[in-house]
């Protein structure tokens, strides 16, 4: 298994790193496309980071810290990149991001559409809590928590 090498988003970091992020995100999450400006500002409340496999995006992700006890730990992977283990590691390394905040419990949120997503959030054990769909959306968002 190839290691990634991540890069963090930040607010006045690598317009790279945000570039791909919003690539990445967009491409996943076609229904809510983020817009740089709004990126920045995720970056400011959230651990926002960008995998790289030979100076390749293949995928991000988000932690946002724990409100109270639970974070919520995002991992993306391009769809021409899956499969390869790369979604494994970004998925531990936020794990972990979000234990050294002091999560006592663990989220996440897939695009309903998003088969794969749900398939792997499940194979790591996390049950659907709630389901709801974005004003002037089609596709609902799943939230799961970790059991």
């Amino acid at each position: 298994m190839t290691d990634l090498r991540f890069t963090p988003v930040q607010p006045a970091g690598s317009a790279l790193a945000l570039l791909d992020w919003q690539h990445i995100h967009n491409s996943i999450i076609p229904t809510a496309p983020l817009s740089a400006d709004e990126i920045v500002a995720r970056a400011q409340r959230n651990i926002l980071e960008v995998a790289y496999v030979d100076g390749t995006a293949v995928g991000c992700s988000t932690v946002r810290p724990p409100a109270p006890d639970a974070a919520t730990v995002i991992a993306r992977v391009l769809p021409g990149s899956r499969r390869r283990g790369y979604g494994e590691q970004i998925y531990q390394r936020g794990l972990t991001q979000a234990r050294e905040l002091g999560a006592t419990a663990i989220e996440t949120v897939v695009l309903a559409s998003n088969d794969e997503g749900l398939r792997f959030a499940r194979q790591h054990g996390f049950v659907e809590t709630d389901r709801y769909v974005l004003p002037g959306d089609t596709i609902a968002f799943v939230d799961l928590r970790l059991a």
